[in-house]
């Protein structure tokens, strides 16, 4: 799965889940709106909450949020 232009593969993988982001809000303990901010790019999430959406939808914090070559260190 290519990740999105921001880097960010929340939703695909929440959609590939068939689950919705107040779901997945629910899940990790944030509101849809986290959600949908997340997904979009507009909010970086903690590194604990991005070990729940990691977990939650069942792959890796590396997975979900892949560092390409422009991003730094």
């Amino acid at each position: 799965m290519p990740a999105t232009p921001r880097g960010n593969r929340v939703r695909e993988f929440r959609k590939h889940l068939r689950i919705t982001q107040a779901e997945l809000g629910t899940e990790v303990g944030v509101s849809r709106q986290s959600i949908v901010s997340t997904e979009k790019g507009d909010y970086a999430p903690s590194v604990y909450l991005a070990l729940r959406l990691a977990r939650t939808l069942g792959t890796t914090v590396e997975d979900l949020f892949p560092l390409t070559e422009e991003d730094p260190l």
